[in-house]
């Protein structure tokens, strides 16, 4: 076990970059930004509700181990966006990142003042400013600094919503949680302002009776003049201490890419015939991002997918080692093989030929994130495999041509079916096809209509043989396996032959059990994740285990002798769930 526990441990800290870090810490100031602004939004009941409210918010974020947590992620957020600044060598992937990292940098300048005066107020002197004080200091004494607090609100909430994003974007629910989290990007702010402006208002009506000025804008609160000035002084000391450093990590800029310049150029050989020259420090992407050469790479450089992937011609023994990252990523892909390098990760410091193993589809590298999910992308899917039955027998009795004729009169009953009831006709092999279901539906949806495409194919099929019906001898048969679960989709092939397919263990399974109708003599075999995610009931199909080929464990699936009967046991299943 402890062995166990230490791998399991060495295999984190492989998978750890510098970018989850800064991730994780952002999360936790974003978690903060969120329950500040719920708490300015109290303001929209009364200022005694933000009140109540800031005492719940203190006791957990003063609380001593969260306020280490949450003052460390702080520090730690800061640092590395100051690396960011100085490690990043191209801002071109999108507008988007470098408005992000901007920002991030701007936030510590201006929220400067505003803890100094609060935290360091109360450390120092033991001032006591809450809502009352803040909303006077803004609204009274001093309006001009209210505009200065609202474009801080604004800017974080904007860098925090935009790293959020760049966190998501990847994830297979994103597109079904991207509209509920846009509405909460939206109201949240929102709401927090108008709670700022009606507690405002509200201090500024208190502010003109002498007894509330008296009980509420006191030294003991406020703080003296010669108070004010101190932590002033503080405040901007540490704010051009911080300009300051930004401008010693643009002076290292500089100097780096001077450095560069005097140590050499290196040559970048695609394979295609194509050659740039760059100095010497840039990543292989970063230099198809600064000659405009395309290049794919879905997570923006951000070594969490193998989009970016090369593979190095000639010796491979003098470059770099692989970074923890690198090597972590590489390994989850399965890749063993030493010329196989990420081109976000890898900075070569000599001449280097290679070419790419994923097509870029856009027209420059940094224009990669326009088509993302035909690249490459995880998500549920319900994979459908029909097969006709016979055609054998049927070519060996008919000319070509008639052969032709009639199983292209199948595949189009099979795939009017399928777009029928929501699904995309994915491949065509033979005499069978590949139906996706999900790609633009949730699971429980996507099973459904995978599910009543079955019944309709039977009766596609069940037209189709009374309108061949003087031409054929036995009706035409057929066999389906359905099965779901999560898939990569993208575009797979080479040059002009590329076709957008699913790839997976559940595209796998679906082949096979649709193999297993011959055996087990039904028209379709279900598997028990579908018939689960569809809601139906668990009698109202006939299970049994099977061994899967490939598979280590038996496999649970339903048993489906009438395809025509799944329609009427969806639309019960609907109708209970609603």
């Amino acid at each position: 076990m402890t062995v166990t526990a230490s791998a399991r441990m060495s295999e984190l800290l492989h998978a750890t970059s510098v970018r989850q870090v800064r991730l994780v810490c952002g999360v936790i100031l974003f978690a903060y930004v969120v329950s500040h602004f719920l708490n300015h939004a109290l303001g929209n009941i009364s200022v005694d509700a933000m009140e109540v409210g800031v005492y719940y918010h203190t006791t957990f974020w003063q609380f001593l181990p969260v306020a280490i947590v949450f003052y460390t992620a702080a520090l730690t957020h800061m640092g590395l966006g100051i690396y960011a600044l100085y490690q990043r060598r191209e801002f071109r992937w999108r507008a988007i990142e470098p408005l992000q990292l901007a920002l991030g940098l701007s936030i510590p300048a201006l929220v400067m003042a505003h803890v100094i005066g609060v935290r360091l107020g109360q450390t120092l002197f033991g001032h006591e400013k809450l809502y009352p004080q803040e909303l006077y200091l803004f609204f009274v004494a001093s309006p001009g600094r209210v505009w200065t607090m609202t474009i801080l609100l604004v800017i974080a909430w904007v860098h925090g919503c935009i790293g959020i994003y760049f966190w998501l974007r990847l994830k297979p629910f994103f597109t079904r949680a991207a509209p509920y989290l846009l509405a909460a990007a939206v109201l949240i702010p929102t709401l927090a302002l108008l709670g700022i402006y009606q507690g405002g208002r509200s201090v500024m009506s208190d502010a003109e009776d002498a007894q509330w000025r008296a009980n509420n804008v006191t030294q003991r609160q406020l703080g003296t003049a010669a108070e004010a000035d101190t932590l002033d002084r503080i405040s901007n000391g540490l704010t051009y201490g911080y300009f300051g450093l930004l401008g010693l990590v643009l002076l290292a800029r500089g100097a780096r890419a001077l450095r560069e310049r005097r140590a050499g150029m290196i040559a970048l050989s695609y394979g295609n015939g194509k050659t740039i020259r760059v100095p010497k420090g840039l990543s292989v992407l970063e230099a198809s991002l600064r000659h405009n050469v395309p290049h794919a790479s879905v997570c923006g450089g951000r070594a969490r997918c193998s989009t970016c992937r090369i593979r190095i011609i000639g010796d491979h023994a003098a470059l770099p080692e692989p970074s923890q990252r690198e090597a972590f990523v590489l390994a989850r892909v399965g890749t063993t093989d030493p010329s196989i390098r990420l081109a976000c990760q890898l900075r070569p410091d000599s001449d280097l030929s290679f070419f790419q193993l994923f097509t870029p589809h856009t027209l420059s590298a940094n224009a990669h994130a326009s088509t993302p999910a035909r690249i490459g992308q995880e998500r549920y899917l319900v994979s459908l495999f029909v097969d006709m039955r016979g055609s054998t027998q049927l070519a060996e009795k008919r000319l070509p041509f008639d052969t032709v004729f009639i199983v292209n009169r199948f595949l189009g009953a099979v795939s009017q079916a399928v777009i029928e009831n929501g699904g995309q006709p994915n491949q065509f092999v033979g005499d069978g096809m590949l139906a996706l279901f999900g790609l633009t539906a949730d699971p429980r949806t996507a099973c459904r209509q995978a599910l009543t495409a079955v019944a309709s194919i039977a009766a596609h099929v069940d037209e189709l043989n009374e309108i061949l019906s003087h031409d054929l001898r036995q009706p035409i048969r057929f066999g389906i396996g359905v099965h779901g679960g999560e898939v990569i989709i993208g575009d797979i092939g080479y040059r002009d032959h590329i076709v957008f397919t699913a790839l997976g263990d559940a595209v796998n399974v679906a082949a096979r059990l649709q193999d297993m109708t011959k055996t087990l003599a039904c028209e379709a075999v279900v598997s028990e994740e579908v018939r689960r995610t569809a809601g139906l009931p668990d009698d109202a199909l006939p299970q049994q285990e099977v061994a899967i080929r490939g598979r280590d464990e038996p496999m649970l699936v339903r048993i489906v002798a009438d395809s025509r009967l799944l329609s009427a046991l969806v639309d019960g299943a609907a109708r209970v769930a609603a």
